[in-house]
């Protein structure tokens, strides 16, 4: 019970700390931070924390690299990291964090769409599991559409209270619904390459199996991806220089949401399995919610309110499916070890009889011998 408890408290943290990113960094983006520079500066802080668990932790066990098996740490790193986060940021920039944390959760609708393809996973419409991950998946789709492109009236107005210093930054998050379309349809597109990232990572993991040594070379190569861009893209160097703020946004997002969020993560998966740490998405959605509300004056609107609950709806569904495939899959695995066991027992049972006949026959021969002498 106890750790079931402290499994549960760990991944609430997780999401808590995704969601202090989502503030952070829509935060100083406001004040006038280039998302390009935000973007350059992660996966520098996140390689230098995530570098020594690598070195110590893996040393010893760490397989030989190959050629094969580092291309596809750099597909990793475009889609995952580079691509990713550009699209992420800058989406957020045109949006705001509850559309960001709600979109988020399209992630394993999109990861089903491209697996299937693949035959990474099976569609199996037939069965009571296909459907709810086929429909969960439509409703997920559908419910991010909506968030989309329809807008509403305000359910909930602006909290009196907010942060004095996002007072500072002198611009309302709301006004990035001047740009309502752009910024949603860029955060579908990091989920999308998030998505990808997870198809890839999934071929890596199996291939090599030093997580910390993969997500370090990763990290390593989207840190040179993203400073060139960046660079290209915003050239003056006065744009790259970091206040207090600055800083604490791109250390919080390097070794806070990155190295420690992927730790505790990684641990929650060993322990409770993927399906479990998925569970907890919608917390972040909730979070982010409270925390733009009350420190960035977020308005919600009618829109994003229902297309986010559609969207949570979907993913449950989803999750319901994925839940009784794995729950049919592992039944399967027990009954097809229940027989090879039933085998080795009936074929043991088949030779003891001989073993025995053999030593009977053996014991009448010499008997009989016996008698002959006699």
């Amino acid at each position: 019970m106890r750790n079931e408890l402290m499994i549960f408290m760990v991944m609430v943290i997780v999401q808590v700390a995704f969601a202090g990113m989502i503030i952070i960094t829509k935060l100083v983006m406001d004040s006038g931070m280039d998302p390009f520079v935000q973007s350059a500066y992660k996966p520098i802080f996140a390689t230098i924390s995530i570098a020594p668990f690598a070195y110590f932790l893996e040393r010893k066990t760490r397989p030989k690299m190959t050629r094969s098996i580092l291309f596809q740490i750099f597909l990793c790193s475009i889609f995952g990291i580079t691509a990713n986060q550009y699209a992420y940021f800058i989406g957020l920039n045109n949006s705001t964090p509850t559309i960001a944390s709600a979109i988020d959760n399209l992630i394993p609708a999109f990861t089903f769409i491209i697996a299937v393809p693949l035959g990474v996973e099976k569609m199996g419409l037939r069965s009571i599991a296909g459907q709810a991950k086929f429909w969960g998946t439509i409703v997920c789709v559908g419910g991010a559409m909506l968030l989309s492109l329809y807008h509403g009236k305000v359910v909930i107005g602006q909290l009196g209270f907010h942060w004095k210093y996002e007072e500072n930054t002198g611009k309302d998050v709301n006004s990035s619904h001047s740009n309502f379309f752009l910024g949603p349809f860029l955060l579908i597109m990091a989920s999308l390459t998030y998505a990808i990232w997870l198809i890839i990572q999934g071929r890596v993991s199996e291939k090599y199996a030093a997580p910390y040594t993969c997500i370090t070379l990763m990290c390593l190569m989207a840190s040179v991806e993203s400073v060139i861009i960046g660079f290209c893209v915003v050239p003056k160097l006065s744009e790259w220089a970091l206040n207090p703020i600055r800083a604490i946004s791109v250390v919080y997002n390097g070794v806070v949401s990155t190295s420690f969020a992927y730790f505790l993560s990684s641990w929650c998966i060993e322990k409770k399995g993927p399906l479990y740490v998925s569970m907890f998405n919608p917390l972040l959605l909730v979070i982010s919610a409270f925390l733009s509300w009350t420190l960035l004056r977020e308005k919600l609107y009618l829109g994003v309110v229902v297309g986010s609950i559609i969207v949570v709806v979907g993913l449950y569904g989803f999750l319901w499916g994925k839940k009784i495939e794995t729950n049919a899959e592992d039944i399967e695995v027990n009954k097809e070890k229940m027989k090879q066991f039933m085998n080795k027992s009936v074929d043991l049972e088949l030779q003891l009889p001989k073993s025995n006949d053999h030593h009977l026959e053996s014991k009448q021969i010499s008997s009989e011998l016996t008698k002959t002498k006699s």
